[in-house]
């Protein structure tokens, strides 16, 4: 019987493995959730560096909401992390999930990422 840890850990290579067949060069949009915060990142596999980050401890995000662990919290952190990636020069990215289901707040923070600019 595998265990939960077990488990995340094979969604997360199997993931990334389908990602870097599928990426083309573009950045990747990784998602890190915690059970007070998300944060999210793009960054480029090929020179090994991070583009724009963005995350609930930020202090404008920090300032509008009361908890770093709810839906709209990820919606925020999504919105600023498109916005940062498009200052940045990135309008396209590959969405790395991690080991998280597609559900809750990390689809939130990819939908309002899309609805700020990037595209995946």
């Amino acid at each position: 019987m595998s265990t939960q840890q077990e488990l995340r850990e094979r969604r997360r290579t199997r993931l990334r493995f389908q990602l870097r067949r599928k990426a083309g060069g573009r950045p990747r949009l990784s998602v890190f959730r915690s059970g007070k915060n998300i944060h999210a990142q793009v960054i480029d596999d090929v020179a090994g560096r991070t583009l724009a980050s963005a995350s609930t401890l930020d202090k404008s995000v920090r300032e509008s909401g009361k908890t770093g662990a709810d839906k709209a919290a990820a919606a925020a952190v999504g919105k600023l992390v498109a916005e940062r990636a498009l200052a940045a020069g990135v309008t396209q990215v590959v969405f790395d999930r991690g080991a998280y289901l597609y559900h809750g707040r990390v689809k939130a923070l990819a939908e309002a990422a899309r609805e700020g600019g990037l595209a995946f």
